[in-house]
């Protein structure tokens, strides 16, 4: 029987995966990534839209109508001031908070890739320890099944 062992690569891999810190964290955090994803969270919601949705309607409505004296008259180049410093402001916030998930994402995908790495070479560990264990059995029933023939004679 031929028995395969690992390569000292893989058990240099498996002894730094074995020894590398438990609790790694998956993300970094700061006010600014904690401020970013508030905004993302608050400028991605139902309630977000709504609620601007009728600011927009009311603003509209006064200016159409000039019950107050209309400070922003059709074709409301005040309120696309407004929205576009609006966007201005809140596409780069957005991005940074997409950044800081992806670095998370590629954080927990190199420590699944980690656990998985460590598991098959684990794994690799008791195949090769049940194969020796094997042949060690195979060889002590050959040696008591060549007792028995000699005994025969």
């Amino acid at each position: 029987m031929t028995q395969t062992q690992l390569s000292p690569e893989d058990l240099e891999i498996l002894h730094n995966l074995r020894h590398k810190k438990r609790h790694e964290r998956l993300h970094y955090d700061s006010i600014g990534a904690n401020v970013s994803d508030w905004i993302t969270n608050l400028v991605g919601s139902w309630r977000f839209i709504i609620v601007q949705s009728c600011l927009m309607g009311i603003w509209l409505v006064l200016n159409i109508t000039a019950w107050i004296q209309a400070w922003d008259p059709y074709p409301f180049i005040l309120l696309n001031l407004v929205l576009s410093f609006q966007a201005a402001y809140t596409a780069p916030i957005i991005m940074m908070s997409q950044n800081r998930q992806n670095y998370a994402d590629r954080k927990k995908a190199q420590k699944d890739y980690d656990i998985n790495l460590k598991a098959e070479l684990e794994i690799e560990l008791l195949h090769q320890k049940i194969d020796a264990m094997k042949e060690k059995e195979i060889l002590s029933l050959q040696k008591m099944i060549q007792q028995l023939l000699d005994q025969k004679k």
